[in-house]
């Protein structure tokens, strides 16, 4: 199963290349293969090391939401 996850854009780099911050974590991932304009503050779909599309805001923050409450039903298990 394959999972790519919202994260959000804090610095763009050179070499079409983004930092990005997921949970306090950063990660650069590459943006070649996005057909859409971003910037920093932005949130991009995360895949294996590439960001795959642009998402608003708010779908993203429920994304994330939901993740959060998956691994809290996990951890009181």
């Amino acid at each position: 199963m394959c999972l790519a996850v919202p994260t959000q854009i804090i610095k763009l780099l050179d070499n079409q290349m983004a930092l990005t911050s997921l949970s306090g974590v950063e990660k650069e991932v590459s943006l070649a293969l996005l057909q859409e304009e971003v910037k920093e503050g932005d949130y991009v779909i995360v895949h294996v090391g590439y960001a795959l599309s642009r998402l608003d805001e708010e779908d993203a923050k429920k994304t994330l939401a939901y993740f959060e409450e998956l691994l809290d039903e996990e951890r009181y298990q």
